[in-house]
């Protein structure tokens, strides 16, 4: 990696310090040379409009052909809106948010959430009070205790692994940690067959939810995709950088949204958990209620365009509270998560990248789990994901 490569590498390491300085989290995956990294973390932070500049031109000079120069450009772009974003400059969000991610932003209509209330409503086990009241009890009946959190966690990554070799040729030896720590749930690939799943400490734990988290988080979804598409940087050394706010963003929320359902199918996620975790029935069609709250992730995408219109606090609380389901406490997080920086745009990455999925693994009903591997193996962006 040098010349080119470096420029590219050294940009998104600034940006990425950029976006961490302005109190927007996390910017960038990076796994390439480390001296690059700790020489931009030594330097002047440079400023966001040549940032932007410097991705506009590396994008007129992209040293490779055909569907790699696609994507090198593609995420160029999104580094260029995301710096002119940070400079001040303004677009419209949706025009925004759609050149960070590689796919138009549009609001989805609210018939697509009327529907999966209806899918959830059927799902869930009967019981009093409203759909959102009935939610929340079902997440409440399932609850582990703290102390059998990691426990279960550790099981449900075994059996994730298991069920990931059947679908791509994983290292032999695969070894991931479990850890509860402050934040959100999340995955790290730490190199050839190790790695971290982080679950958020100090949080009621819903135990039917433990196979969506860890098949999302570690196996087949994040560690499984970082380890088989981006561990290896020799061929492609772009693979060691991936912006979070790109098109690569968008196709990996979308592998992590259907992991469990590829990984486990039909209700076989309901009767391992019944098995090995809930030592008894998973309450209603388990399958069903993700399926519904997963397509929820759309109400999250429309609050966003609500907040970044400038609608009132109230106007986005109570859309997220309509359709998200969100109780009040969850409610008053999310509008001011949807207002910081960067979150809006993320949030549109899971449904996107849920729905783009969707489309292209249903395309071809038979040939799911082999479309499936190979976005755990080639680092496809959304313009390939042709029905």
């Amino acid at each position: 990696m040098d010349g080119w490569w470096r420029d590219y590498a050294v940009l998104a390491l600034r940006l990425g310090r950029r976006l961490e300085e302005s109190g927007a989290g996390p910017g960038l995956i990076y796994t390439g040379p480390e001296e690059w990294r700790t020489a931009v973390a030594a330097e002047d932070p440079v400023a966001a409009g040549r940032l932007a500049d410097d991705a506009g031109a590396l994008r007129e000079t992209v040293p490779v052909d055909g569907v790699r120069a696609e994507r090198l450009r593609a995420t160029l772009t999104a580094i260029e809106a995301v710096a002119r974003g940070l400079d001040g400059v303004t677009m419209p969000f949706a025009e925004y948010a759609g050149r960070c991610l590689g796919v138009p932003v549009a609001p989805e209509p609210d018939d697509t959430f009327a529907a999966a209330h209806d899918r959830l409503a059927g799902a869930l086990p009967p019981g009093p009070g409203s759909l959102a009241e009935r939610w929340h009890a079902w997440q409440r009946a399932h609850q582990l205790p703290d102390e059998r959190v990691a426990e279960c966690a550790e099981a449900a990554v075994a059996e994730c692994v298991a069920r990931t070799r059947t679908l791509a040729a994983l290292p032999e030896v695969v070894e991931i940690d479990v850890r509860q720590e402050p934040g959100p749930n999340r995955g790290h690939h730490a190199g050839g067959g190790r790695g971290t799943l982080y679950l958020a400490a100090g949080q009621p734990f819903n135990g039917a939810d433990l196979l969506y988290v860890v098949a999302h988080e570690t196996f087949p979804g994040h560690i499984a995709e970082s380890m088989l598409t981006y561990g290896d940087t020799a061929a492609e050394p772009e693979r060691a950088v991936r912006p979070l706010l790109s098109p690569a963003f968008v196709v990996s929320e979308g592998i992590g949204l259907h992991a469990q359902e590829i990984a486990f199918p039909g209700d076989e996620a309901q009767r391992w958990l019944a098995h090995h975790v809930l030592d008894g029935a998973v309450a209603g069609e388990l399958a069903a209620i993700h399926e519904a709250r997963t397509a929820l992730w759309g109400a999250w995408g429309n609050a966003a365009l609500l907040a970044a219109e400038g609608r009132p606090d109230d106007e986005v609380a109570g859309y997220l509270t309509r359709w998200a389901l969100l109780t009040e406490a969850e409610t008053a997080w999310a509008v001011a998560y949807l207002r910081s920086p960067g979150a809006g745009v993320y949030v549109q990455g899971y449904f996107q990248g849920w729905k783009l999925v969707r489309g292209w693994l249903d395309a071809d009903a038979d040939g799911r789990r082999a479309r499936f591997a190979r976005l755990l193996t080639e680092p496809l962006f959304p313009a390939e994901l042709r029905y």
